[in-house]
């Protein structure tokens, strides 16, 4: 069965850092786009930022330049350096790929989500 799993949450002061690591795993081809979402109880979700296979990334307005994305395709794995973080950075990560299997089938897939908390 093909699942991703985030680690690297936690709770960090104002101007610091973090990193968040997704890896896909079970019966995979190959992973597609991955990426990086986030929700505030009571918002909707907001992009952070997503990456192609070839390495071609983009992100959500809020964290330009204090975000990054990066990936290792060996190892299926998406990684988010978190930087100079804000309280409003506050939320539930969920990680996300489109992830093809090992029939060949393509479909989206979302971790179980990963709480960053971050004090002023």
């Amino acid at each position: 069965q093909v699942q991703l799993v985030e680690s690297g949450g936690g709770l960090v002061q104002a101007g610091g850092s973090l990193r968040l690591s997704c890896a896909a795993s079970g019966t995979l081809l190959r992973a597609d786009s991955m990426g990086w979402s986030r929700q505030v109880p009571g918002k909707q979700r907001e992009l952070v930022a997503v990456i192609t296979r070839g390495g071609i990334s983009d992100y959500g307005d809020s964290v330009k330049g204090r975000f990054t994305i990066s990936r290792d395709n060996a190892k299926n794995t998406v990684y988010l350096q978190m930087n100079s973080l804000l309280p409003e950075d506050t939320a539930v990560y969920y990680c996300f790929g489109n992830l093809v299997d090992g029939l060949g089938r393509g479909k989206d897939y979302w971790g179980q989500g990963t709480q960053v908390t971050v004090s002023s």
